[in-house]
């Protein structure tokens, strides 16, 4: 704050890199301490890094000579309004709850924001007053950091006020709080969204332009980290709005990019039409969680039908109207969200009314948001389901793409940003999730049409396809074609809801494939993408309702074929949590019946099948490669187990045994007489959860024994010994 309009202290190049620096490290404190529920101090980070991000964007742009110094007044007034505004109600809030040093980090930049809106408003103001605010953030930085430093060399024994962490107590009453972190910073990028597109209706700054793309931008990354977060947080319905949220950042953000080259881009109708609806029906369950969240996200819903009643889209007076009251809006529910988040004394909400509404009707029974709806089908997955913006985001680039073009430049008509975006990023983002649940097949379909969506936006409506048609621009569609139709395949498989779905997009392949050519029909395209998008809708009111309401559910349909074998052809491998008695009776029916399944021991985990099974046995020694190298041993879960062939051990080797099982130690021991080698391999494990699924296997009614032999290995069945095991671990290690 040295610099004059003659001079630069520091170039703004070097300035805008600095503040992007400083904004990624405090995203990053933000981030950690988000998911360690110090909420007030994370969404303090998150919304000073977002401040630093979208003002070193600005200067970078200025420093590159894309904006004029003459332009910083115009790009820098709406954000520091937002953030302004934002830091003074989470300043507010910290100072009520007795936060001092939060308080006077957020109010002093707060100030600070406010005194460089009058420096650059007035030339004779000054910065002085800027920079004395943001001196006194720096001191209070410094008391902090040393006072922590002080504490964790003394462990705990120097600690200044101030500066000392949560105790556990507080700790949980913030776990109970949820995501409420997240939903700040979410709603600070809203006010900043707002703030940008309502400063031109306002006349504080002449028309939306290049200098305000970095702030769009900023929110819309922010918000897509928050989605992020929330499907962490076991929160869909909040997770689904914030993406759809970043979603219009994004196109506000590109629209106002290409005032760079004099383009006005025009709205096609459809698109905005079909987002106020999703933003409704997200609306109308959102009221689950809260009235006064169902009526905020109706704000948005106006905000679409204003897109899409005038065809500048952004640059309108209505649009932006709408969005002046989305700024208030989101400034009053940022101060209810923030202080309910830390302290004891709630402001109503008018949470409870959706679940006593529904209860009243016979008809409809609330599925219970716990753990175990989110319970990811493999592995143990962090994150909640995201099939429901998934398929949000193929309704909304289906619809995106029925634009026509016709004689104009693409740049012209506003779809790239909803077919990349929308059908791209987010829905990579939702294969990425799904991935990480276990879901294989929906997380290759949701990648695999996210690429799809991708390339064919850039290329048709990004400039980049011209008059060029012939075979060489649809090969790489062919690809496309040739992978979607294993997807059909598997969708067999699945249920009707996801064959239709990938069947109607092969169609939409075709339709692209038609134009690479230059054979497509008329009206063959806009006919298959609405198809393919009134299904999507369907799968995305589907999963909505479904893990809304326990019953009736919305049918998806059987599969049209089914694998034989013992999972009948689920769609679900069952992926049970061991301390439950039911999860290892669930288990223990499974091997009754044939199956194999993959158990943790003391050391690795490995295949297990009866041994009473002799077809299960043959089927997990197959399982692993190179099985052959792999012994399998017999497991136990008493050492009473042996008594029918104690009189084949010498004393020393049982007093070896009670002394030294249960743990990983495996034995050899001589075989009975009907075996066909003389020694086999025992093992009884410390593990609880194990021995109690060896119990529960066994069968006291097999007497006989059930002599068994597989290629160069051998094995024996008997009433002690219940569980055959394959180690699923490699020789080397």
């Amino acid at each position: 704050y040295g610099s004059s309009p003659e001079r630069e202290l520091i170039p703004y190049t070097a300035l805008g890199i600095l503040l992007l620096i400083i904004a990624a490290l405090l995203a990053y404190a933000g981030i950690c301490r988000s998911l360690s529920y110090a909420q007030l101090f994370s969404s303090v980070c998150l919304t000073v890094s977002a401040l630093w991000c979208g003002s070193g964007l600005v200067y970078i742009l200025v420093g590159q000579g894309v904006l004029q110094p003459t332009d910083l007044r115009s790009s820098l007034i709406p954000g520091l309004a937002a953030f302004t505004l934002a830091l003074l109600i989470i300043g507010s809030v910290a100072l009520i709850v007795k936060k001092a040093v939060l308080a006077v980090i957020a109010i002093g930049i707060s100030l600070a924001c406010a005194h460089q809106i009058a420096g650059l408003a007035a030339a004779g103001f000054g910065q002085s007053a800027t920079a004395a605010n943001y001196l006194v953030v720096c001191l209070v930085g410094v008391y902090f950091g040393v006072g922590r430093l002080l504490s964790i060399i003394t462990h705990g024994k120097v600690e200044p006020p101030g500066t000392g962490l949560k105790r556990k107590a507080e700790l949980k009453t913030e776990q109970n709080q949820g995501c409420s972190d997240a939903v700040s910073v979410g709603l600070v990028m809203n006010l900043l969204s707002a703030s940008v597109l309502a400063c031109p209706l306002l006349g504080v700054v002449p028309r939306l332009f290049t200098g305000h793309v970095p702030w769009l931008w900023t929110a819309g990354v922010y918000q897509l980290g928050m989605c992020v977060l929330f499907y962490r947080a076991m929160d869909t319905l909040v997770a689904t709005f914030y993406g759809f949220t970043a979603l219009l950042r994004f196109a506000e953000g590109y629209s106002a990019l290409l005032s760079f080259y004099s383009i006005q881009p025009f709205s096609p109708v459809p698109f905005p039409v079909v987002f106020s609806v999703l933003f409704f029906v997200l609306a109308l369950f959102s009221c689950q969680k809260s009235l006064l969240e169902g009526l905020y996200q109706l704000f948005f819903v106006a905000y679409c039908i204003a897109i899409a009643a005038q065809p500048q889209g952004f640059f309108q007076g209505g649009t932006q109207g709408v969005q002046a009251a989305i700024f208030v809006v989101s400034a009053c529910m940022l101060l209810i969200t923030t202080f309910n988040m830390v302290s004891s004394t709630m402001i109503p909400t008018g949470q409870g009314y959706f679940k006593a509404l529904v209860t009243r009707m016979q008809r409809f029974t609330l599925r219970a948001h716990d753990k175990e709806l989110h319970t990811p089908h493999l592995g143990y997955s962090k994150y909640a389901d995201a099939e429901v913006l998934g398929h949000a985001c193929n309704v909304l680039a289906a619809f995106a793409v029925t634009a026509t073009i016709g004689d104009r430049n693409p740049l012209y008509v506003l779809v790239l940003p909803w077919v990349v975006v929308a059908g791209g990023a987010l829905q990579l983002l939702c294969g990425s999730v799904a991935f990480a649940r276990g879901k294989t097949f929906e997380s290759a379909v949701f990648m695999v049409y996210g690429m799809m969506w991708t390339v064919w936006g850039l290329t048709r409506y990004g400039g980049l396809y011209g008059e060029t048609r012939g075979f060489n621009v649809s090969v790489g569609i062919i690809t496309f074609m040739l992978f979607n139709i294993l997807v059909t395949a598997a969708a067999l498989f699945l249920n009707i809801a996801w064959f239709v779905y990938s069947f109607t997009f092969q169609l939409i392949l075709i339709s692209f494939l038609l134009d690479a050519v230059g054979a497509l029909p008329f009206g063959y395209d806009i006919g298959v993408t609405i198809i393919f998008g009134l299904v999507s809708f369907y799968c995305f009111l589907g999963h909505l309702f479904n893990s809304t309401f326990q019953s009736p559910q919305i049918p998806f349909g059987k599969p049209f074929l089914k694998l034989r074998g013992v999972g009948g052809g689920a769609n679900v491998c069952p992926h049970v949590p061991a301390r439950k008695a039911t999860s290892v009776q669930q288990i223990a029916e499974i091997m009754k019946n044939g199956g194999i399944c993959g158990m943790p021991t003391d050391t690795v985990y490995v295949l297990v099948a009866a041994c009473n099974r002799p077809d299960a046995v043959v089927k997990a020694y197959k399982v692993k490669k190179q099985a052959q190298d792999r012994p399998m041993s017999m497991w136990i879960s008493s050492i009473k187990q042996l008594e029918p062939v104690r009189h084949l051990m010498s004393p020393l080797l049982l007093d070896f045994m009670q002394a030294a099982w249960p743990s990983s130690i495996s034995m050899v021991i001589l075989r009975g007489m009907c075996a066909f080698v003389d020694v086999c391999l025992f093992e009884y494990h410390r593990n609880p959860y194990l021995s109690a699924a060896v119990e529960s296997t066994h069968r006291p009614e097999i007497l006989s024994l059930y002599p068994w032999s597989a290629p160069s290995f051998h094995i024996l069945a008997c009433p002690v010994c219940i569980i055959a095991s394959v180690a699923t671990h490699s020789k080397e290690s």
